[in-house]
């Protein structure tokens, strides 16, 4: 099945499938694996502890794909600096930057005069026209449904997608909710040119920094599995439902600080449960997406369904 939008052009991608920045999670194995199945993998840069690391995870994807990636930066934890971070992707000539979280504004200014591509995650019609004002190729919009950071309005992906692409000119990528075939044609007939997953790539073989307890939650949670956490700082963001969590409920009611929160929803908390399993003692970020999920399949088995399913879908919209 032939795919072709401005985003599969854009990215130089054979379909429109995305894999999300994943903290913690997404390096070189997953990256390359979705690059390779004809999607666009990334790395999550601002997980890794120093240029060096980028700049390895960078050369080890080169090792394993020759189609072309991204990196992902994560800009608004707390003041932490990316400009050395964005600089080895510079010197490494990345194909795709993506900007999640805070103000990407320095990030263009430091990307002026280079080929690499520009896509950021906007979870607002308001963030998107900004964007594009900015220069960016493409915006990734993220409904509630999604897991990790989220919009603080609370607009599903299927309101919130039409609203911007109606609101700006670059191609917009849908995020929120989508795991399957269904969703990628949905976007698609929404106006959007491609969509980007998170939590189904997190349930792949190739994820391997994500625990068996972690996917095996995944796999078992229900639609109704996760909650919002976060809100009372102004940072909302969806989890998996478990005893750490409550917790964080619980301190957001009693004392709504990031002071009082700061040693639950710390990234040492997160790779408790991500990598190690430890529910009991962190979390795990998660979309509503979690209903759909199912089985534990290789990436390239994922995408191949996924175009399937799209397949199907197209041949019975041209009856």
């Amino acid at each position: 099945m032939e795919f072709s939008t401005r985003i599969t052009e854009l990215l130089n991608i054979k379909y429109p499938i995305i894999q999300g920045g994943l903290a913690y999670l997404a390096y070189a194995d997953l990256a390359a694996a979705v690059s390779n199945a004809g999607g666009l993998g990334q790395i999550t840069a601002m997980s890794l502890s120093s240029p060096e690391e980028l700049r390895e995870e960078i050369r080890k994807v080169r090792r394993l794909t020759d189609k072309p990636f991204g990196v992902n930066f994560a800009i608004g934890e707390h003041g932490r600096r990316f400009d050395h971070m964005l600089d080895v992707a510079i010197q490494e000539e990345v194909p795709v930057v993506s900007m999640t979280g805070g103000n990407p504004t320095p990030i263009f200014e430091q990307l002026k005069g280079t080929a690499i591509r520009k896509l950021v995650l906007v979870a607002a019609r308001r963030q998107a026209e900004k964007a594009e004002q900015l220069g960016a190729d493409a915006v990734m919009v993220v409904g509630q449904e999604g897991g990790g950071h989220l919009g603080r309005d609370d607009i599903g992906t299927m309101v919130l997608v039409p609203q911007v692409v109606d609101a700006v000119d670059i191609p917009v990528i849908a995020s929120g909710g989508i795991g399957d075939g269904r969703g990628l044609m949905a976007a698609l007939a929404l106006g959007a040119e491609g969509v980007e997953m998170g939590t189904r790539f997190i349930a792949t073989e190739e994820c391997i920094h994500a625990s068996e307890a972690y996917k095996k939650a995944l796999i078992s949670s229900q639609e109704s599995g996760t909650q919002i956490i976060k809100r009372s700082i102004g940072a909302p963001a969806r989890v998996l439902k478990n005893d750490w969590t409550e917790k964080i409920l619980e301190i957001e009611q009693e004392t709504p600080t990031y002071e009082a929160l700061k040693s639950y929803i710390s990234g040492e908390a997160n790779k408790r449960y991500i990598h190690d399993g430890q529910a009991e003692s962190g979390f795990g970020w998660a979309g509503q997406v979690t209903g759909m999920i199912r089985d534990v399949p290789s990436v390239a088995e994922l995408i191949e369904r996924m175009i399937g399913e799209a397949e199907l879908i197209r041949r019975k919209w041209g009856k």
